[in-house]
């Protein structure tokens, strides 16, 4: 067997080139979403709601933000949305909520007196990976790369 010599122009993979364009619009359609979750969380729990309850709306919240942004910002999508990739967009963005709480969760149970914008902070983190892939692969996948 013999190998080829690595081409000089070939700079990246493919999936390393969908990632370095979609990451800008990723990371701010990201940033957008986690600001209404948290702004909607802080003003739940300073009304009173108790942090697992206002989780829940602050997400509910975040997702139509989300949804709106990574279409635009992140997949550059320029055709009016559909019921169908808005329910595709629903499926993966509930995925990946559902590992946020999870950790978000178990965060403030190992950490009861954690703020819990710190716990949703942390939980944001590990999340991000499963939208990016879910969307990339599942709702978004056939614009720009």
């Amino acid at each position: 067997m013999t190998l080829k010599p690595r081409d000089p122009k070939v700079t990246s993979s493919p999936a390393r080139s969908a990632i370095a364009s979609h990451g800008p619009g990723f990371v701010a359609a990201g940033l957008i979403a986690l600001g209404v979750d948290a702004a909607v969380l802080t003003s739940l729990t300073a009304l009173g709601a108790g942090p697992f309850a206002a989780r829940v709306i602050s997400i509910l919240t975040a997702m139509i933000a989300a949804f709106f942004a990574h279409r635009r910002l992140t997949f550059a999508v320029t055709t009016p949305p559909t019921w169908t990739e808005f329910a595709r967009f629903l499926a993966v963005a509930w995925t990946a909520s559902a590992v946020n709480y999870a950790i978000y969760a178990l965060v403030l149970i190992a950490w009861p007196a954690m703020p819990p914008v710190a716990a949703l902070i942390a939980a944001t983190g590990v999340s991000m990976g499963v939208s990016y892939v879910g969307m990339r692969l599942g709702v978004f996948r056939n614009t720009r790369d």
